[in-house]
């Protein structure tokens, strides 16, 4: 029988280790003893699945959110199957692929609900797609955990949503208290017209005030855009001290770029949508020195030791690792968090709960340790997280550095 808080979890490409994961349900973990039995798994029986439904941008322009999280879905569902189900039953992670489009995400959470069957959905990947499909789900009283960013998906309170992404208004609040110890006052925006875009910039305007923080030039981008020269330059005619630019998908490199070949000598902060390996690669030699708030996960060898998520950011690189032979990165960790607090959730409702159960037992989170950060949910936070799930981070030669 697959127990996640319990799950041995797969280290390495040929061998599993036996791991406790009650910290991963917000339980104590128990005190390792010397040379365990290995504990017996029971096979998946012909009952009837659990299904789960998925909504990732896999193609289309946030596919840099998509794939990993896709994929982090996919190898938890294998693993989870592999070691017995839950309680026997097979889980079924049904994937649907909405190409980062809002139309594409509301049909494909349709199908989920009314075709498929699914006891709650994890995703969208972005902010938009999310906000487009928040009315139908309340609407059908389906669970879904977002694995998007924008404060606006959880704040108002809705009764069947939540989110696993740290948002866009603690990262707005990392930047600009970084800002201020940095002696930073006069700034440049450049936003993304997209929802996540939108919702940042909605935060870094109402922010700005309270951190001492003079926007002096406000321009925006369609995430197909191909050349950031225009806006920049209008940016480079003002006396901003720094540039903050909010998006996701390749736009953003465009904007690292453009800022070297104006010789704009000033510091560029990006959001955390970008804290990936893509963004490197498409800015080059430009994404040196770029500035942002992110997950721990890219900076995992540079936590000291007392980090309390360092434990469960080990397990998910090791098994990830494992599985793909290539880096995880916060992405795949939303997918990893969202769908590990539905299976817990269903854990503690039972495998035969409806709808409903599953979602109270997932508003009942509490101290669930996992990628993203420690969340606690409760009837008036579907959020769940603090500031303090950012770390600052920086990039030299093309490598992550952590700056606090």
């Amino acid at each position: 029988m697959f127990r996640l808080n319990r799950a041995m979890y797969l280290v390495t490409a040929v061998a599993i280790m036996t791991i406790g994961l009650m910290a991963l349900g917000g339980c104590p973990q128990q005190e390792e003893t010397a040379d365990p039995a290995p504990a017996a798994v029971e096979p998946v029986t012909d009952g009837e699945p659990i299904k789960i439904g998925a909504l990732f941008a896999v193609t289309g322009p946030g596919s840099s959110l998509g794939e990993p999280e896709r994929d982090t879905a996919v190898m938890l569902e294998k693993y989870i199957n592999e070691n017995g189900g839950l309680d026997g039953r097979e889980v079924q992670v049904i994937v649907r692929d909405t190409k980062g489009l809002e139309t594409d995400a509301l049909t494909a959470a349709r199908e989920l609900v009314e075709k498929e069957n699914v006891l709650a959905i994890i995703g969208p990947s972005r902010s938009g797609t999310t906000l487009a499909v928040v009315d139908y789900v309340e609407q059908a009283e389906v669970a879904l955990i977002s694995c998007a960013a924008a404060r606006a998906i959880t704040d108002p309170v809705k009764k069947w949503v939540f989110q696993v992404a740290p948002g866009d208004a603690d990262a707005v609040q990392r930047i600009y208290t970084y800002m201020g110890e940095e002696g930073i006052s006069r700034v440049a925006l450049l936003t993304e017209s997209s929802g996540y875009g939108i919702e940042g910039l909605k935060q870094l305007q109402e922010q700005a005030s309270a951190h001492s923080i003079e926007i002096v030039a406000t321009e925006e981008y369609a995430d197909t855009d191909t050349d950031m020269t225009t806006q920049l330059t209008r940016i480079a005619g003002t006396d901003a001290q720094a540039v903050v630019c909010w998006g996701i998908g390749k736009a953003p490199a465009l904007v690292a770029r453009g800022m070297g070949t104006l010789n704009m000598q000033i510091p560029l902060f990006q959001s955390s949508g970008v804290a990936n390996a893509r963004f490197i690669e498409a800015a080059g030699e430009h994404a040196d020195g770029v500035i942002m708030p992110a997950a721990k996960l890219i900076v995992l060898d540079q936590l000291p030791e007392d980090e309390p998520q360092l434990a469960e950011l080990q397990r998910y690189h090791e098994m990830f690792v494992a599985e793909y032979e290539r880096e995880p990165d916060h992405y795949g960790g939303h997918a990893w968090d969202a769908l590990h607090i539905v299976v817990n959730a269903i854990e503690r409702a039972g495998v035969d709960a409806d709808r409903t159960a599953i979602r109270d037992a997932i508003e009942g989170t509490e101290g669930f340790v996992g990628m993203g950060g420690i969340f606690t949910y409760g009837a008036d936070n579907h959020y769940g997280l603090s500031p303090d799930s950012f770390a600052m981070v920086t990039i030299e030669n093309g490598e992550w550095k952590l700056i606090e």
